[in-house]
């Protein structure tokens, strides 16, 4: 008997029982959805780690002020140190081989106003180079230039949320903003970033959006420290020429800030290069879990094949039988007992990628969590699914090959 006439034979099977074929694919619809699902959200999160260090710049070196308590504050003064400042930046830039730029950044926590609105933000003395060494980019007007640091100008750039919260309506490129007693010029505003939700280093969770950039010549003079204890800048940000030098460079850098700091550790060394290699380790982990414990499902739907099938086996006995009289081979009843199987398990797995996109799209749309469906994640599910239906489906299909067909016809 032809191939297609036992696939012909297979679908009418399940067209004869709908429901007990839908009941059968529902173990695989949920298992190729989930996989689909669980893997967009892996990939998802791996991407919005690697933007927030890429943010941050892969060749950089971060070298933060650590957070003390007054006490240790005082402490450390008495010892010598005045934590980071200009000096250190330029020592480094200096002495450090391989270094490209550096950019010193100074920060106060402060309210920032317009009209009636205000907004809690980060306010950031920074250099023209820091924008060539992160991964930063205007969405409206221009970035801070030489000329506006060399000359002290009274302009800033303000973070995505900044701008939204003070400007919801209207362009604010050229407004005047309050900054505690000084008023500001807005001459751009940043793309939207990517939000710390975890603690690295002295990189403590903030949402980049709400940061201010003003030149930091302009800061150093306009603004004074919360603390006069504080340190003189609050980071130092190094770019070395090649990200295989990192460590050897950060070792380098470390030996020069404990000869400046008299061997007071008032400062963290935060390599993004180093913790986006950690995190996509972690994220690899994290997916094989999250799609192994989806592939149980699958696995569970085609134990449920091979039940249904076994059943049906013994429904059809005395079909079986009556085709084997009429000249049907095992290799015939066995090959229609796989296609019913395999059919459903493709049909499963086609409803199941449905399903799986749509709730992957639902998640990220309904919720703060990001997803990302990635081809492979689809083939995969259905491939896994088919696989499933062809593995599960054999035990029941030899099953029904095997009976002898005298026996088969007196089944009742």
């Amino acid at each position: 008997m032809h191939y297609r006439e036992n696939i012909r034979l297979a679908l009418h099977g399940l067209i004869d029982h709908k429901f007990r074929s839908f009941l059968t694919m529902l173990g695989i619809i949920f298992g190729v959805a989930s996989v689909i699902t669980m893997l967009s959200i892996g990939e998802g999160a791996k991407r919005e780690a690697i933007a927030k260090y890429q943010d941050l710049g892969v060749n950089n070196i971060i070298i933060r002020e650590k957070k003390l308590t007054d006490q240790e504050l005082e402490e450390v003064r008495a010892k010598f140190s005045q934590g980071l400042s200009i000096q250190d930046a330029n020592v480094i830039k200096e002495i450090v081989p391989g270094v490209i730029r550096v950019a010193p950044q100074a920060e106060i926590n402060t309210d920032v106003k317009y009209t009636d609105k205000s907004a809690k933000s980060t306010i950031i003395g920074i250099t023209p180079d820091f924008i060539k060494m992160l991964n930063y980019s205007t969405e409206k007007g221009d970035f801070i230039t030489e000329t506006q640091y060399k000359e002290n100008l009274k302009v800033c750039v303000l973070g995505a949320g900044v701008a939204s919260a003070l400007f919801r309506n209207e362009n604010p490129i050229g407004k005047m903003i309050k900054i505690e007693d000084q008023w500001m010029e807005v001459i751009g505003v940043l793309k939207s970033k990517a939000v710390f939700t975890e603690t690295v280093g002295e990189l403590a969770a903030r949402d980049l959006n709400t940061d201010i950039y003003v030149p930091l010549t302009t800061f150093l003079k306009r603004f004074t420290r919360e603390n006069v204890l504080t340190s003189e800048i609050q980071q130092i940000t190094v770019q070395v020429t090649n990200s295989d030098r990192l460590m050897e460079t950060s070792t380098l850098v470390e030996s020069i800030l404990q000869r400046h700091h008299f061997n007071n550790t008032d400062y963290n060394i935060v390599i993004p290069f180093e913790l986006l290699r950690q995190e996509e380790k972690e994220r690899q982990i994290y997916n094989f879990l999250l799609g192994a414990i989806a592939a149980i499902s699958l696995l569970v739907g085609g134990i449920g094949i091979m039940n249904i099938m076994l059943a049906t086996v013994m429904e059809r006995t005395r079909e079986i039988g009556i085709r084997r009289s009429i000249g049907a081979r095992k290799a015939d009843i066995r090959s229609q007992f796989v296609s019913e199987a395999v059919a459903i398990s493709i049909t499963g797995g086609i409803i199941g990628v449905i399903l799986g996109v749509t709730l992957s799209l639902s998640v990220s749309l309904f919720t703060d969590v990001k997803t990302f469906i990635q081809p492979y994640s689809i083939l995969l599910a259905f491939g896994f699914s088919v696989l499933v239906g062809i593995s599960f489906g054999y035990l029941p299909a030899k099953n029904a090959a095997n009976l002898k067909p005298v026996d088969s016809l007196r089944y009742e």
